[in-house]
């Protein structure tokens, strides 16, 4: 048993993993929505061959913000209607321009995806350090919700990891001009746009497992950030795993990669597996890993300003081990996943999709049922 697992049950913060009832939940909006600006961190382009175009950038046009909040907006009515709590983040300006001694860049992002910044740990709070300029703030929205659950319990925990510097250093900028040949040859390097240099992880790239996170090392994390993860948490007795997907070679959050649906049960990206060796932890302990069916949409398909890829399809929301919420356009999805005893709720999501994340990533676990638990096989 960890310290967090003798807090009370009744805690208002209290998530272990990523499938237990789900009691509340933070929901994104994209209100004041902007295009991603290119920095070193992040060389948006556009989709299905309309590279040639530059990217856009200021505030994304109304339609679009209009049809994302409507989409967030039934997935809120949804939970709701599964007596979930749901709360929204602060409206904010994403089209500041953000100037510091070591950086600057012309606007911000949105608040579409808390599940980015923000990860629950038992009953701790822990707001990432964003790799990328635009991302600096993106705490902010949130920031009234975190206060008051730090002010209502005074068993809640409330951690800010160290935010970087987002001076020029800490990127490899080169990567981005790398060929093909070159990232495949590099792939089980696992270096990509961002150095070593500095603490950094978005909270998406982990994943709970009771007593154990996995956190993949990927454009947005690096080993210096799972380092610092995992020297936080080792007191209280939970362990952090670094895990890798070679064949991913712009890998960015792992919830469209290895997503865990109940006790036992992992779906898989059949074109990003888990490094050889790496699996061992899980099948050892019994758990069965599924390949997602191809995605009803082609990467050329996505939207055309969508930074993230057709695995979106994957990135499915459990309300408790036996119910999860998938896009509705996922049938071959919906089939597997009802093979596998889940009872699949649908929900439109598309117009999400071009502010980088479907029902994952557009939302953020305050509370579910259950406490920390050895999943993996581990014994502290």
């Amino acid at each position: 048993m960890t310290l967090l697992d003798s807090m009370p049950t009744d805690c208002v913060v209290s998530a272990w993993n990523e499938w237990d009832r789900l009691r509340e939940m933070v929901v994104g909006t994209a209100v004041g929505a902007n295009y991603e600006p290119t920095e070193p961190g992040s060389r948006p382009q556009r989709r299905g061959g309309r590279e040639g175009n530059p990217f856009p950038t200021g505030p994304k046009p109304q339609h679009v913000i209009d049809q994302a909040n409507e989409e967030l907006q039934g997935l809120v009515q949804l939970l709701q209607d599964w007596d979930v709590v749901v709360r929204r983040p602060s409206p904010v300006d994403f089209s500041t321009q953000l100037v510091s001694p070591d950086f600057s860049v012309e606007n911000q992002y949105c608040a579409v995806c808390p599940r980015d910044v923000l990860i629950t740990v038992g009953s701790e709070i822990i707001e990432a350090p964003m790799s990328r300029r635009a991302r600096f703030f993106e705490y902010l929205p949130y920031r009234d919700i975190v206060r008051g659950y730090w002010k209502q319990d005074q068993n809640v925990r409330w951690t800010a990891a160290p935010k970087p510097s987002m001076h020029d250093r800490m990127y490899r900028q080169e990567f981005w001009e790398w060929p093909l040949v070159e990232r495949h040859k590099r792939m089980h390097d696992f270096e990509f746009c961002v150095t070593q240099e500095e603490v950094l992880f978005d909270a998406a790239d982990a994943s709970r497992f009771g007593n154990d996170i996995i956190i993949q090392e990927s454009m947005t994390t690096n080993r210096a950030g799972i380092e610092w993860l995992r020297r936080h948490l080792q007191d209280r007795g939970i362990r952090v795993h670094a895990v890798h997907f070679p064949l991913d070679l712009f890998p960015s959050h792992i919830d469209c990669t290895f997503v865990p649906l109940r006790p036992g049960l992992i779906l898989t990206n059949p074109e990003r597996p888990i490094l050889e060796g790496e699996d061992k932890l899980f099948l050892d302990s019994g758990w069965k890993l599924v390949d997602a069916p191809q995605p009803s949409l082609t990467n050329d398909q996505m939207p055309e300003f969508c930074q993230s890829s057709k695995w979106l399809s994957m990135n499915v929301l459990s309300l408790s081990p036996d119910v999860v919420i998938c896009e509705e356009n996922e049938h071959e999805l919906h089939e597997l996943l009802s093979r596998e005893g889940l009872e699949v709720l649908t929900i439109p999501f598309r117009g999400v999709y071009e502010f980088g994340g479907s029902l994952h990533c557009a939302t953020w676990d305050v509370r579910r049922e259950g406490k920390g638990e050895d999943l993996l096989g581990i014994s502290s």
